[in-house]
This record gives C-alpha cells, structure tokens and sequence, in this order.
C-alpha cells in the first residue's frame, strides 16, 4: 500500500452511493504541494510538503482557511509544516515490513478516535 493509495481509500469513504462525487482521479500533489478533492461528505485537501522549503509557504498554500473548515486534509510529510499546523486528528505510519507494509493508525483527538472507528468497521478499505 502507498500513501497515494490510503488517500484513495480515505476519499472513496467520503462517497455514497446515494450521493456520488464527480469522479477525478487521484493524483499525487508532489509538485503541486495540494490537491483539492469535491465530495459528498465535504471537501478533501490532499498535500504533499516534502518539497516546502519554508513551513511559511503553507500561508500562500491557503492552509489558514482550510484548516477552519469542516475538511479533511491528508497531509504527507507533516513535519515540514512545523508549528503552522494543527494536531492530527488521526496519524498514519505506513512502514516496509519485508515485501509487505504495514500501517500504524494513532488518533490524536476525538474526531481522530471516530475515524479509527470507522476504519475498524470497514468505512475504509485498501484500494
């Protein structure tokens, strides 16, 4: 599993079949730094800020607005954000455990433990 393919998982449980989201493949934001995401269940912002050369650059980024929103955002390499962003709600470790990897899934707050729990149920399947 890669971390392209847990943010896969991650927008596919934002979906119903009830109310679908316009379908867009998802993409990497390696050099884009983020990728906005529509959905049914609200807005998904996946970045990816292993090439930010300053936490600063997250306010040209638009990072202030998207984190007072009601989104979830998918963040690789978080600890290139410095103190500019909030606690996580929910960590994932991905890690290679010989031809296999393994994910370690850690909530932060309460929204994080909601989210395990949807994981533990089945809300979100490796793609």
């Amino acid at each position: 599993m890669t971390k392209l393919r847990v943010s896969a998982a991650f927008l596919r449980s934002r979906t119903t079949r009830r109310v679908p989201s316009p379908w867009r493949p998802v993409r990497s934001p390696t050099y884009t730094l983020m990728e906005p995401y529509p959905t049914a269940a609200g807005p998904v912002f996946h970045l990816d800020l292993y090439r930010l050369a300053d936490p600063e650059e997250l306010h040209f980024l638009g990072v202030d607005e998207i984190a007072g929103a009601e989104a979830l955002v998918l963040i690789e390499w978080p600890e290139r954000g410095g103190d500019l962003l909030p606690a996580p709600d929910l960590t994932v470790e991905l890690a290679h455990d010989g031809q296999a990897r393994t994910a370690r899934l850690a909530a932060g707050s309460e929204r994080g433990r909601a989210a395990l729990g949807a994981v533990a149920a089945g809300g979100v399947q490796p793609g």
